[in-house]
């Protein structure tokens, strides 16, 4: 009899481990979940404005108001919000240098750990950033920019191929000028027919290597947005180094945000 008992106190304490035990695992799991889809909260990162050279010429760094967004805050105080008088913004790593073009076509900035030579940017000869950098292009369709955004339509943007085959019939450029289909290497991921993010692998030319960024070792992330009535292009590409990776997300998701708020529209 005694043993008997003494056999079923010691089952009755495993039952009440075990339970214990599955308990403080559903918990740790449920605040794993928790802590992996809880939003990022609003934070701010700093207005950097950027000088910029273009049409009408030399315009001043404009001055701006810190950036609100939803990104976690370590991500935060490693970004700026760089932006020229014309054309878009875009977040890149603190402390780099930015200078903007601007002209018929469109607008481009460019932002890069390393001081930026107007002059050269300019020159015929240059042939585009060695090392990482950011570059944020606005193409516009109704201007001699149509060509370009014409290019990237026949590549990545079907739904649009009516805008390109109208600007190939004008026979301005020949109609081998505008390849159609993606970059054998490229990877590309559509959120809707209008926003594609892409990534051109190192050492091959895709869509990241058609911006100012020679193709080296490493690869180009962007992302590319058709919107307004007259189909402009709106394109972010980044090339950043191993331990600055992690801000890329944040950086494509930014213009995003704003096509989705209707900025491009």
């Amino acid at each position: 009899m005694i043993a008997r008992m003494k056999a079923r106190q010691f089952l009755l304490a495993s039952l009440v481990l075990c339970v214990g035990l599955a308990e403080t695992q559903m918990a740790v799991a449920q605040a794993n979940s928790s802590s992996a889809t809880a939003p990022s909260a609003v934070v701010t990162v700093p207005f950097v404005g950027c000088a910029s050279n273009g049409q009408t010429g030399p315009q001043k760094a404009p001055k701006g108001k810190d950036l609100a967004v939803s990104i976690p805050a370590a991500l935060a105080e490693r970004l700026a919000y760089y932006k020229a008088k014309f054309g878009i913004g875009v977040l890149a790593p603190r402390g780099w240098h930015c200078f903007s073009t601007y002209g018929s076509t469109g607008e481009s900035l460019f932002v890069s750990p390393d001081p930026i030579d107007s002059t050269t940017l300019f020159s015929l000869k240059w042939q585009g950033f060695t090392g990482p950098a950011v570059q944020a292009t606005v193409l516009e369709g109704e201007t001699s920019g149509r060509f370009e955004v014409a290019k990237v339509i026949t590549r990545i943007f079907p739904a649009y191929e009516t805008f390109a085959q109208k600007v190939i019939a004008e026979g301005i450029e020949p109609a081998s000028d505008f390849p159609s289909g993606p970059y054998p290497t490229d990877k590309l991921t559509y959120s809707g027919k209008n926003i594609v993010e892409f990534e051109t692998p190192g050492s091959a030319q895709g869509l990241g290597t058609d911006a100012r960024l020679k193709t080296n070792a490493s690869p180009i992330d962007g992302v590319a947005i058709i919107g307004g009535k007259d189909t402009d292009l709106t394109e972010v590409t980044a090339r950043f180094s191993g331990s600055d990776q992690d801000l890329i997300a944040a950086m494509v998701a930014q213009p995003e945000r704003e096509a989705a708020a209707g900025k491009y529209l």
